[in-house]
């Protein structure tokens, strides 16, 4: 059994993550509802921050599939691969959220875990087969959201054609605490349990757990963590989410919300993560494109689709440098 202060540095680094994790995809959640002035940014913090947490305490299906489906045997991975991925993700994510960029959590873990593995033991401890259903999940997850999107909003615009804009868009307003409060729920019921499997892989590898199953305790960390994170507020994406890709009203706003937390949810219960960051930007561009494919800002979609591509690649490399110089450290 490795030295206890090891698996408390994962723990430590894994809570961070979801702190992080928690004002960076902040945004995620509320980003629609404070752009159309349907709540008020420290009201829709508060409630998204109480609504991850109990999101975060619903399942661990998501958990297990990221502690089970990374690697092919966690005996093989050290705590100190793990603290390497942790920390490249932590840090790739505090830059993207400091340069205003809406990149996904999910990916620089993902990214994380195979660069430090890969350079560790080599990528053979690497599940193939685990991974490839992660990636497709990330990667379908706001195609689906997009296309949903766009009949969503053809729908309730067919539903609601006969009424006049104002009074349709103050009942919106009204709707969007509600379809703000599923996102938030939703949004907690993925992310969150990220930080769970990756914790729960190392308490396996380490011997501190027989099989993959998500301790109280560690449920009850993440959550607390992500809750306190959002409640810090991600000022910095929420005017690229809610502005920059489609001007939002408040029907497309509730279309939105509603679209993306169902999309979240049904991964959930698929036991599959996905980025929440994706898929409301998927949802937001397939709603746009239901008003007017034009009415979308495809340069900004654009400039997020690179960021996205390239977060699992950099997110490696980097957790793969930290691994080296934690390596060479130890050996001195």
């Amino acid at each position: 059994m490795p030295e206890h202060w090891l698996i408390w540095t994962v723990v430590f680094l894994a809570v961070l993550f979801d702190y992080i994790n928690g004002f960076h995809d902040t945004a995620n959640a509320i980003a629609t509802s404070v752009s159309t002035r349907a709540i008020s940014p420290s009201r829709a913090i508060l409630m998204a921050a109480g609504l991850n947490f109990l999101g975060a305490m619903v399942s661990t299906g998501v958990a297990k599939t990221i502690g089970g489906d990374l690697v092919m045997d966690p005996a093989q991975v050290s705590l100190e691969v793990i603290i390497a991925a942790l920390i490249g993700s932590i840090i790739w994510n505090v830059l993207t959220w400091y340069y205003r960029i809406p990149s996904s959590s999910s990916h620089s873990l993902i990214g994380g875990v195979i660069g430090a593995v890969s350079v560790s033991v080599g990528p053979a401890a690497l599940s193939g087969e685990g991974i490839g259903k992660i990636i497709l999940s990330l990667v379908m997850s706001p195609v689906v959201a997009l296309v949903t999107g766009y009949f969503v909003m053809i729908g309730i615009l067919w539903v609601v054609r006969n009424y006049s804009p104002v009074s349709l868009n103050r009942q919106f307003r009204r709707m969007q605490i509600a379809s703000a409060s599923l996102m938030a729920f939703s949004h907690g019921s993925n992310d969150a349990q990220k930080a769970m499997g990756i914790i729960a892989l190392a308490l396996l590898s380490g011997g501190y757990i027989e099989t993959m199953e998500i301790p109280v305790w560690v449920k009850l960390a993440c959550a607390t963590s992500m809750a306190l994170g959002t409640s810090a507020g991600g000022w910095r994406i929420i005017s690229t989410m809610g502005t920059k890709i489609f001007k939002l009203e408040a029907i497309n706003g509730f279309a939105a919300d509603l679209n993306s937390s169902v999309v979240i949810f049904t991964a959930t219960l698929l036991h599959l993560p996905v980025s929440t960051t994706h898929v409301v930007s998927g949802s937001i561009m397939g709603i746009g494109s239901a008003k007017r494919v034009r009415a979308v800002h495809w340069d900004v979609a654009r400039s997020m689709l690179v960021a996205w591509v390239v977060t699992i690649p950099l997110s490696a490399g980097l957790s793969a440098l930290i691994f080296f110089i934690i390596d060479f450290i130890a050996k001195l």
